[in-house]
């Protein structure tokens, strides 16, 4: 086991993972079309993290044309360019599976309200 984990730790990526579940995240993801790549910005509310190590994966939910669309993606993919919170969501569960059954204003999760930590400055 100890041979696995050592050539996993060589190929997991370094990304900053500041995101929790409950929050509304978006995940630039990078698409090759024959010659040329492009990034393609994925949207939405991040349900579940799974597994640790180099299978890491995060599961996002977002709505597309009145239809719930939900996409995996592994986070050690060198695919991911980068993942952006674009809003703190207050959860209190690991899973939220039960967002998939719910429609309109019961389908959101309400904003985490964090306080401002006020840096004192020292009069001299």
């Amino acid at each position: 086991m100890d041979i696995i984990k050592s050539i996993e730790s060589d190929q997991v990526k370094e990304n900053n993972e500041n995101f929790n579940i409950g929050d509304t995240i978006k995940v630039y993801y990078k698409i090759i079309e024959g010659k040329t790549e492009r990034i393609q910005v994925y949207e939405g509310l991040a349900l579940a993290l799974n597994n640790s190590g180099i299978s890491r994966t995060v599961t996002v939910r977002k709505m597309s044309h009145g239809v719930g669309v939900e996409r995996i993606f592994p986070l050690s993919s060198p695919k991911i360019d980068k993942i952006e919170v674009t809003r703190h969501g207050k959860a209190r569960r690991a899973k939220l599976y039960y967002i998939r059954d719910r429609v309109g204003k019961a389908a959101k999760v309400k904003e985490l309200i964090r306080k401002k930590t006020s840096k004192k400055v020292e009069a001299k």
